[in-house]
């Protein structure tokens, strides 16, 4: 329960991060993610979970369209989508063509939401406590840190990288969870699969097989971390 919950509420924030196609949004939206700050961003993302998703679990359970449509929307306008698909991607981003980043991002993009979706349904009030912001702002990299907490009182350590975008705004792009990056994993799993059937045979397992092919990734590289 204690990985999962952690999963189902960081990843899922996680998900819409990576390469997520453009949502529109109404100009009061935009404005208030402009000026808002790393902390206030987080913390208005956690209200809408309590809002949006706590009090609708009945609602959402078998309607997994509109619970997609939700998280696009509390989550994706307050991320940088086309950074962090790079940072997926990793050396590989170089040697890939615009197009085949474009495609390989909308597919991991969709495996991703889709998998982890239904785990926002064991959201509760309050699951997520944003801590307060000691630090400095640094445009490149700052964390917001938070704590997720369990139905067995167990609390687990989820943090936030944002950095500031070329139009002012404050956008996440890594999600760290009990000090594992998504960004770090993720890239890891791609680039073996990479090497080993090449993106755009990747691209298109995601894209036929959905979030089947992306449980398959990580089965195989849970078995690779637990041989070495």
């Amino acid at each position: 329960m204690l990985r999962h919950l952690a999963l189902a509420t960081a990843i899922a924030l996680g998900s819409v991060v990576i390469g997520a196609p453009a949502f529109a949004q109404d100009a009061s939206g935009a404005q208030a993610s402009s000026a808002a700050t790393p902390q206030q961003v987080v913390s208005q993302i956690t209200h809408d979970l309590d809002t949006q998703i706590a009090d609708h679990k009945a609602e959402l359970q078998n309607n997994k369209p509109k619970l997609v449509a939700l998280i696009n929307q509390i989550f994706l306008p307050h991320f940088d989508t086309d950074w962090a698909s790079i940072l997926v991607l990793g050396m590989n981003a170089r040697t890939a063509t615009p197009e085949q980043r474009s495609r390989f991002a909308k597919a991991f993009y969709t495996s991703l939401t889709n998998r982890y979706a239904d785990g926002l349904l064991s959201y509760t009030k309050g699951t997520v406590k944003v801590l307060p912001f000691n630090g400095q702002l640094n445009d490149k990299y700052t964390v917001v840190a938070t704590q997720v907490s369990t139905n067995d009182n167990k609390t687990i350590s989820v943090n936030y990288v944002f950095h500031k975008t070329a139009d002012g705004q404050w956008k996440a792009y890594d999600v760290i969870i009990e000090g594992i990056s998504y960004i770090t994993n993720y890239r890891n799993q791609v680039d073996a699969q990479i090497k080993k059937e090449g993106l755009d045979k990747l691209t298109q397992d995601l894209e036929t097989q959905g979030d089947q092919a992306l449980k398959s990734m990580e089965q195989q590289d849970s078995k690779a971390n637990g041989a070495k």
